[in-house]
């Protein structure tokens, strides 16, 4: 009975992980954003505002397949969009999205299956 209780105890310390996506987006670009968007495959998420320099985090879990789309609104209310890569059910890891002073928008993956 000792030997179960220890096997179970390890297998529950060990064997439970769900997959999920830590998030970062970056403002480096100079000025102000509003209304930022990520959306992802079933969903998305964003916040009003980013200031110059600021980080929004945002964890989340990827349900379906497809490509990820940033949107967001610039200082002089110019809307834009980026196209970024394909995300797959039960990616895990990390991502950062960063938008430069350019207008050029950088995709990080740090992601596993």
């Amino acid at each position: 009975m000792r030997i179960r209780w220890s096997a179970l105890l390890l297998a529950g310390l060990t064997g439970c992980h769900s997959a999920y996506v830590d998030a970062v987006v970056a403002n480096r670009s100079g000025e102000p954003i509003t209304v930022l968007e990520v959306d992802y495959p079933s969903a998305s998420f964003g916040t009003e505002s980013l200031a110059s320099g600021a980080d929004y985090h945002y964890r989340f879990k990827v349900q379906g397949e497809g490509p990820l789309k940033l949107l967001w609104t610039d200082a002089k209310r110019h809307d834009h969009t980026a196209n970024g890569p394909e995300l797959h059910e039960g990616a895990d890891g990390s991502l950062q999205i960063v938008l430069q002073p350019t207008g050029r928008v950088d995709w990080n993956l740090g992601l596993k299956k």
